[in-house]
């Protein structure tokens, strides 16, 4: 069986190799609502002599950041240029690229998997205004602040609830995975009634959507049903290591999504296919996150949404998967005093705030905020996170790349019908064990 998985890890590795990175690009996002705010905080001294740049990993909410930079340049004389980064893009990468050529942005996104590799290039924010203001900051392992958090985002199955109202399925108990295949069994019957496709839209082709299933459907593995503050399951893939009897677990519920997803966009679709699929009414599922509230409108959707749990357990997982998604970092050799002038403002002003909430979708990570989300996933989202439980997204701390070099690979082999379920296991735990090894 040994030499069997290491062949099967060789066939993912030459798959990998052979995998071009493109970047996704999602359907433009409304424009950001221009407001008169009177309540406007002060942004306090800005280095308006050098133009400062900030690296957005969040591609759907590039519009609303250059609105808002163009604004406070308006406001402050300080120019902030906004580069966004698609959803298939290495940002990690890119940020490598950036610094080894000597071209480092003031303000970058970075995550828990970035700590080690990017150390000497962070500020120390402990003393920021902000870091009173939320329990989601990101620290070293000096318990230095190195992160601001900017949104709590959420994964997980998203439903059309006017399609599962009509299909008389209540999604408050879609918690479990008998729950689940029994609402994709009684859709799927009824697909002519309601119009639809398919139950689900996933995505699945490694090249561009390697984060969709490698890192976000994967986080259900990780960190479903458990308790945000027991990190056993990661700590054991980052040596290598895997629940067995878990895994056979998420292989069958894997297996479930994509048996009623469309075949075509699981296997080939990119991000906007896969988003259109679910926005234009032709599945009742998509698997995403509550980030996609931006762009919904742009496809005339008109009804209502929310979120389930990639519940794949026997047991009832009523709980959200939702944590801050990235963090920005100010790097130290850049324009310091700037960049902390200006993440001081879009975090903490009104209109920072309000423009994260409001025109972004989002849901704040500040406590100071008074904003609750009204687009549809993410308002079910925040009522979700105010009843509790939560899920952590631990996938986050995993070895760098391995969802894009390693498990991603493995996911669309299985959506493909190339592999079965007891290879699929396989090869996720071999992909898991040498990646380890060669880190």
């Amino acid at each position: 069986m040994k030499k069997n998985v290491k062949r099967l890890a060789a066939a993912i590795g030459a798959m990998a190799l052979a995998m071009g990175m493109a970047a996704c690009s999602p359907a433009p996002p409304p424009t950001i609502s221009q407001t008169n705010d009177s309540r406007e905080e002060p942004s306090g001294t800005a280095d308006t002599q050098k133009v400062i740049r900030l690296v957005n990993g969040k591609i759907e909410i590039d519009s609303q950041l250059k609105a808002y930079a163009k604004a406070y340049q308006e406001r402050t004389g300080q120019e902030v240029v906004i580069e966004s980064l698609g959803g298939g893009v290495d940002i990690s990468g890119q940020i490598t690229n950036y610094n080894a050529s000597g071209n480092m942005p003031d303000i970058f996104v970075v995550g828990p998997g970035e700590l080690e590799k990017f150390g000497d290039l962070f500020t120390d924010l402990s003393g920021e205004p902000w870091v009173d203001d939320t329990d989601m900051y990101l620290a070293d392992a000096e318990g230095k602040v190195i992160g601001a958090p900017y949104a709590v985002e959420g994964v997980g199955l998203i439903y059309n609830a006017d399609m599962l109202e009509k299909a008389g399925i209540d999604p408050d108990t879609l918690t479990n995975v008998s729950a689940q295949k029994a609402a994709f069994e009684k859709i799927d019957g009824m697909k002519a009634e309601l119009g639809i496709q398919a139950v689900a839209s996933v995505a699945a082709e490694s090249g561009q959507m390697y984060w969709s299933t490698g890192n976000h459907i994967f986080s259900a593995y990780l960190t479903m049903g458990v308790s945000r503050d027991d990190k056993a399951l990661i700590n054991k893939l980052r040596k290598g290591e895997v629940d067995e009897a878990r895994l056979d677990k998420f292989a069958d519920y894997v297996k479930l999504l994509f048996e009623y997803a469309d075949q075509g966009v699981l296997v080939s679709g990119t991000y906007d296919d896969q988003l259109a699929l679910f926005a234009q009414g032709k599945t009742a599922f998509l698997t995403q996150g509550n980030w996609v509230d931006p762009s919904l409108p742009g496809y005339g959707a008109a009804f209502s949404c929310g979120i389930l749990p990639y519940a794949f357990l026997d047991e009832d997982t009523p709980g959200v998967t939702a944590d801050s998604p990235s963090w920005w970092a100010v790097y130290n050799g850049g324009s310091v005093d700037a960049a902390k002038a200006f993440l001081t403002d879009i975090l903490l002003s009104d209109a920072g705030q309000k423009m994260f909430v409001k025109d972004c979708g989002a849901i704040s990570a500040y406590k100071s905020c008074g904003y609750t989300p009204d687009t549809p996933v993410s308002a079910n989202l925040f009522a979700k996170t105010q009843s509790g439980p939560t899920y952590a997204w631990d996938w986050s701390s995993m070895p760098m790349g391995i969802a894009q070099n390693a498990t991603g690979p493995v996911f669309e082999l299985y959506a493909k019908g190339s592999v079965d379920k007891p290879q699929f296991i396989d090869m996720m735990t071999a992909a898991i064990a040498d990646y380890a090894e060669a880190q």
